[in-house]
């Protein structure tokens, strides 16, 4: 009776931990995808602004209360972020960016990337370049929107 107590408990306590190392691994798999998903919707964003401006791709990829900071400035918010968007002249440069990673909260709804920009004149002989992070809300249709983002200029040649 007792062999056979010790070894009912040896099976519950080995079926315990495979389970939650599987499920430790399904969750790091599950975090993996998230970053993935996000990591792609930067990318996606970076390559909207390179084929259509920078303009419309702000305006498909902000959320109606997001956030914008700028040097030398207040946050700009909400209705006029957008109003900020729409008045931008983005014909005489392109902006162009390379997120370096993205990390999804937990709970799913929130994640940040960053990465990389350079800002290219079609005017003039010159490329600026610095740093960006991004703070996304996933909506209620799954799709991803920066509800905050911020830039950070002179890093040099960008390398």
């Amino acid at each position: 009776m007792a062999k056979n107590i010790c070894l009912l408990v040896c099976t519950m306590i080995v079926f315990l931990y495979s389970s939650c190392e599987s499920s430790k691994k399904n969750n790091d798999e599950t975090s993996f995808s998230k970053n993935a998903v996000l990591l792609k919707t930067d990318n996606d964003f970076a390559a909207l602004s390179a084929a259509k401006g920078l303009r419309q791709a702000y305006l498909e990829n902000i959320d109606s209360n997001g956030v914008l900071l700028r040097p030398n400035a207040l946050p700009i918010v909400g209705a006029d972020a957008v109003d900020y968007i729409i008045g931008l002249k983005d014909t005489g440069y392109r902006m162009l960016w390379k997120p370096s990673n993205a990390v999804v909260a937990v709970s799913g709804d929130l994640g940040y990337t960053y990465g990389v920009y350079e800002i290219k004149s079609s005017v003039v002989d010159t490329t600026l370049y610095g740093t960006y992070v991004s703070i996304w809300k996933k909506q209620n249709d799954g799709k991803w929107k920066f509800v905050l983002q911020s830039n950070n200029e002179g890093i040099g040649n960008g390398e």
